[in-house]
């Protein structure tokens, strides 16, 4: 079962590890019995100290402290402006549609996941405190909390809203009268609930399922007071660690990695066909004078779902590295014993979670690189007196998905 345990940070979404796992619970009183540790900051192992909150032993520390020490504090500052910026324009009235709902929902989850951990990545690793011992309990639970069971969250509300992203555009796209019937404002924001919601019930246990206790130890000449942690007495009494563990792995590896990444290639592939056939309905229309409005509206269309794949290969390009050391890191611990070494495992989570960071802001260059009304939309609200054309006019608000016939009330964004 510890192997289990191994395996538990590797899904964080934010910089964790798998760290050796602490012993289980057994004795309500086992704190009594626990002897004072004598350690200093230069001189401990991990493996001595594996049964308290030890944040150097979380990461291999001489990739974590440049990485999320000194970079991640510039993304994070560029991420809360870039998607902040992105929650501004797609808020507006003339932009608010199905598809910007989603986009702006994904943006508030991309930046919350980073949002959340930061002042304590900071502390840590900026200003280099994750050698000293964590204490009181509360803290250690709001460490927890904020740096592994919130971003989990939003990211995997991120991933499921990735998906539905590509759903709809695909509906629009390749099945444009079911658009009208399903993909109008109420259905789209229930979908967000029921997706936030479900993101927020995959990690509730999460906030219960370990048990802190006081642990004293002699570190830097006195007694300091530390977090111990172990495996709450309810898993052990009522479900026990093999059931809770693997049900959270396999419905992770299944629903949150494997499900969402494989539906979006088929989708990406799918819509990337779509647009081909697309292009060449234009380049017909484009050859009969009296369709060119048509060909405009066609165009349009094609732009929106040709930034859309874009943003989706984005997600995949970072996301399925992630999925594939999780992975592995679960068939090494449960089915294949450790053909996966604990160190190259926890240099491989660090990396994947860092480009999953460093992708947050990218949308926001996505989205003024390959959409004139966002543009548009940006300088009429920050810049003055550069208002390059009218709102309705020079990007159409209306795309025309498939043909006369099928036109959707689908803003281009």
């Amino acid at each position: 079962m510890e192997k289990y345990k191994d395996t538990m940070q590797e899904y964080f979404a934010l910089p964790t590890t798998i760290y050796t796992p602490n012993t289980s619970y057994s004795d309500p009183n086992v704190t009594n019995s626990w002897e004072i540790r004598n350690l200093t900051e230069l001189n401990y192992s991990c493996d001595a100290i594996r049964d308290f909150v030890n944040i150097t032993c979380e990461l291999p520390i001489d990739y974590a402290v440049p990485m999320y020490g000194y970079i991640m504090p510039f993304l994070l500052f560029i991420t809360i402006i870039a998607n902040t910026l992105i929650v501004v324009v797609l808020s507006k009235r003339h932009m608010r549609t199905p598809t910007n709902v989603v986009l702006m929902a994904m943006a508030l989850c991309d930046m919350f996941t980073l949002l959340f951990p930061a002042p304590w990545l900071i502390y840590m690793y900026t200003f280099g405190n994750h050698y000293k011992p964590l204490w009181p309990i509360s803290i250690c639970y709001a460490w927890t909390v904020m740096h592994e069971v919130i971003p989990n969250m939003f990211h995997t509300a991120s991933i499921w809203l990735t998906l539905a992203l590509a759903v709809q555009r695909y509906i629009y796209v390749c099945h444009a009268p079911l658009a009208r019937k399903f993909c109008t404002m109420p259905n789209v924001y229930k979908c967000l609930v029921y997706i936030l919601i479900s993101a927020a019930l995959h990690q509730a246990m999460r906030l219960f399922d370990q048990d802190y206790t006081e642990v004293e130890i002699y570190w830097n000449g006195s007694i300091e007071y530390v977090c111990g942690t172990r495996t709450a007495a309810w898993v052990m009494d009522y479900v026990t660690e093999d059931v809770y563990y693997l049900s959270y792995f396999l419905f992770r590896i299944i629903f949150v990695h494997l499900v969402p990444c494989v539906a979006l290639v088929v989708l990406n592939f799918l819509l990337f066909c779509a647009l081909r056939q697309a292009q060449q309905r234009r380049d017909l229309l484009l050859s009969k004078k009296n369709q060119k409005s048509e060909c405009k509206k066609l165009r349009d269309s094609n732009c929106t779902t040709l930034m859309l794949i874009v943003v989706v290969t984005v997600f995949l390009c970072v996301e399925i590295p992630l999925a594939v050391v999780t992975i592995l890191h679960v068939l090494s611990s449960i089915v294949i014993k450790e053909f996966l070494d604990y160190y190259v495992a926890n240099v491989l989570v660090l990396f994947t979670n860092f480009f999953i960071i460093l992708s947050y802001p990218i949308n926001f260059a996505i989205y003024c690189g390959m959409s004139r009304q966002f543009r548009e939309t940006f300088k009429e609200l920050f810049i003055r007196g550069s208002i390059g054309s009218n709102r309705n006019g020079g990007s159409s608000r209306y795309s025309l998905v498939n043909g006369p016939r099928t036109c959707t009330n689908e803003t281009v964004l």
